[in-house]
């Protein structure tokens, strides 16, 4: 998948690597820029996520970064993708327990805060949140997989639901979100205890019969 097409992020210029090319030293010094990018944006906040700056951390010339990225907004559309990616990963791998309504609410704000709070996912998130004003339509489309997918689980483990499943996952990217506006990571226990309880208030007499 073209980076560029997939995210949105149209770049200034377009990357010189052919699209084709898999050999494995190319694809890991894509792979550490990547995860340099997604450091630097985690450890310092987007705004520090320099073309300049990316490009030191990576241990690489700017030539590089262009041959496999085009430009910076190349490099943050890859790390968007990567962190939709891991979502959709996550969601679909999970194993929600069988056992009280209780416990499957449980296991799947579990499951939903996993992917949601990834090293991936979180910098896919603040660069989401940063490019909120710049974000074309394709990019906006991308996020459609995540949603099936976390609804196809909502469903499928907690088909007495409803709407209850849609508002647990917005209720736990909204946590992802608040975690992204402190310095240090906060215990969240008691915010995704408070959701399971939201959930089985919501399913009322479902719960009380479980």
């Amino acid at each position: 998948m073209d980076s560029f097409k997939a995210t949105g992020l149209t770049p200034g210029s377009a990357p010189t690597r052919p699209g084709t090319g898999r050999q494995a030293r190319a694809e890991a010094t894509r792979s550490r820029i990547i995860e340099e990018t997604v450091d630097c944006v985690l450890e310092q906040g987007f705004s520090a996520a320099s073309a300049k700056h990316i490009a030191e951390r990576a241990g690489v010339t700017w030539g590089v970064v262009q041959y496999h990225f085009g430009d910076r907004d190349g490099i943050l559309a890859a790390v968007v993708e990567a962190g939709l990616v891991s979502l959709v990963d996550s969601m679909s791998s999970v194993e929600i327990p069988t056992g009280s309504l209780r416990e499957r609410v449980e296991g799947l704000v579990e499951a939903g805060w996993n992917a949601y709070t990834s090293p991936l996912t979180r910098a896919g998130l603040e660069i989401l949140v940063a490019t909120r004003t710049a974000r074309g339509a394709t990019l906006e489309s991308q996020l459609e997989p995540f949603g099936r997918e976390v609804a196809r689980l909502a469903r499928t483990v907690l088909p007495e639901a409803g709407n209850a499943g849609r508002v647990l996952f917005l209720a736990l990217r909204g946590l992802a979100l608040d975690q992204l506006l402190h310095p240090t990571t906060r215990d969240s226990r008691a915010d995704r205890a408070a959701i399971v309880e939201a959930v089985l208030c919501q399913l009322g007499d479902a719960a009380a019969r479980d």
